[in-house]
């Protein structure tokens, strides 16, 4: 492609965004929400201590340290992070117990698949990420 076009292209591109047409079938808030998860997701700390969760399911801050090999410290710093957007915590006395949020976690996913325009799967060049709830994201523990 020419530089001419390329920059046609571009200013096209730029003009229909200007005019208030919307580029994208995905809201803002939807594009923040998604920023915000990959941002905490894009720590091996913060990565690990979700997985740790989603495998051994609700764990307290120790066991969690225990079998991670971090400080108590780092432990509640990242878990402190992932509060507003992938885990909750109930207090059971001094100690708090920490799981997945599922509800703003499936929230937001719901919302990323129904803008990609195809449900609730991706599909792409060579494999298809899906998406299926199982409806229990709603209910509390």
């Amino acid at each position: 492609m020419s530089a001419k076009v390329a920059a046609a292209s571009k200013s096209q591109r730029a003009k229909g965004s200007a005019k208030g047409k919307p580029i994208l079938k995905i809201s803002d808030k939807t594009i923040d929400d998604l920023k915000d998860v990959f941002g905490l997701l894009a720590d091996r700390s913060r990565l690990k201590i979700l997985l740790a969760l989603l495998q051994e399911g609700e764990m307290h801050v120790t066991a969690l340290c225990d079998l991670l090999g971090y400080s108590q410290p780092a432990v509640s710093h990242h878990l402190t992070l992932m509060k507003k957007e992938l885990v909750a915590y109930r207090r059971d006395g001094k100690h708090n117990y920490y799981h997945i949020d599922a509800e703003k976690l499936c929230h937001t996913l719901e919302q990323f698949f129904s803008a990609s325009g195809n449900g609730q799967q991706l599909q792409m060049p060579g494999f298809c990420l899906a998406y299926k709830s199982n409806g229990s994201h709603g209910k509390k523990r």
